[in-house]
């Protein structure tokens, strides 16, 4: 009777992994990834490629480095800095090579790009800034399956009581038409809703106010809901064609149809709250170390460890420039979901959220895995 409240609540909530914009899908996906044995020589442009900057952002997620990666985190510091012979030696050394391949899309997939967006605003509300920035509400309730049925171990359910029944928390359109009756703090207020939306999808920013000072924002929660592409439910519609459906053609579209833009907003019923951060060092991945500007990636955990190196080969956006080094998956994201799957992390402000908001590029992916561990377990 037990397992089958769990099955029926797991049924009724979306699942959470932390991260920027986390909300996998509510049932687990049927995916399975091969690994497939790969030799360092054969990877695309291997010989020619400088590797100490990724032996660099490697190292900065052995902080919370667990299980297989502890070994090899041990040994990273060894390599002097700069010493590029040194770092070829450690990957080739420390980590076999295993290419992605996924049983519905091979071994291609898709890459995206996200950044740190800081966006302007005030401490307090006024005329201009009315959009409120929310930390987590008081009556979000978080439910950890694992200690019920281990098997759910990265599943976590959103839910608000109503009453003694545990209830799906309120969904964005719901959010913004309860206003004042949220019962959740305000950290801050923007004029753009467009922006804030966007900050929420990244998982992170920064808010600007209009002394200078800049507030760093970080991910604290989400309502449950997964997430929905506003860019999707554009072209379903037939306001924007597919090449426009980038996030500067989202935003273009919104100042253009002010009309239609909270309908399309609430598409997305998936909702971030933020807390504050002092940390200076940056953006806080799902691992819980500072992202590294192109060289952080985040991954779809069931397949790709937090805190492992992956050979990433893809192409600059709207360009067939080849974009192929090591990079470390230091995140998550609501977004990212299947084996060669990953969203390519561009650093803060408005040039790389250009760049970013334009990535959608195939690529293909290899795991660097410690030598002699067993692979990944699939959940």
């Amino acid at each position: 009777m037990a397992r089958l409240a769990v099955i029926l609540l797991i049924a009724g909530c979306a699942q959470l992994s932390p991260q920027q914009c986390p909300c996998p899908p509510p049932k687990p996906a049927s995916e399975r990834a091969q690994y497939i044995e790969w030799s360092f020589a054969a990877l695309p442009g291997w010989q020619r490629l400088a590797l100490e900057p990724s032996l660099r952002a490697f190292m900065a997620g052995c902080a919370r480095a667990a299980g297989p990666l502890i070994n090899a985190c041990a040994v990273a510091p060894t390599v002097a800095p700069g010493d590029e012979a040194a770092a070829r030696q450690f990957f080739e050394h420390a980590f076999t090579a295993y290419a992605l391949v996924s049983s519905e899309t091979g071994d291609t997939g898709t890459v995206t790009g996200y950044y740190e967006p800081i966006i302007r605003g005030s401490r307090m509300p006024s005329a201009l800034n009315r959009f409120p920035i929310y930390g987590v509400p008081d009556d979000l309730v978080v439910v950890d399956l694992s200690a019920v049925a281990p098997e759910t171990r990265n599943v976590r359910l959103r839910g608000r009581l109503d009453g003694r029944r545990l209830v799906p928390y309120y969904s964005r359109a719901e959010i913004d038409a309860r206003s004042d009756a949220l019962r959740a703090p305000v950290i801050g207020w923007t004029a753009d809703a467009v922006e804030l939306f966007f900050m929420q999808i990244q998982g992170s920013g920064q808010l600007e106010l209009e002394n200078g000072e800049r507030l760093r924002l970080a991910f604290a929660d989400q309502n449950g809901h997964p997430y929905r592409s506003v860019g999707r439910y554009l072209v379903e519609r037939g306001e924007l064609t597919l090449d426009q459906a980038s996030m500067q053609g989202i935003k273009a579209w919104g100042i253009a149809n002010p009309q239609k833009l909270q309908d399309a907003l609430a598409a997305n019923p998936s909702y971030v709250f933020f807390r504050e951060s002092a940390d200076p060092r940056g953006p806080i991945g799902a691992l819980g170390v500072p992202l590294v500007p192109e060289y952080s990636i985040a991954v779809d955990r069931r397949y790709t460890p937090l805190g492992a190196p992956v050979f990433l080969a893809t192409t600059y956006p709207l360009s067939d420039e080849p974009l192929v080094r090591i990079v470390a998956a230091h995140d998550t994201g609501g977004a990212i979901r299947g084996v060669v799957r990953a969203d390519f992390f561009w650093g803060t402000g408005e040039q790389a959220g250009s760049v970013a908001g334009r990535m959608r590029q195939p690529g293909r992916m290899w795991l660097l895995w410690p030598r002699g561990e067993p692979l990944p377990r699939q959940d």
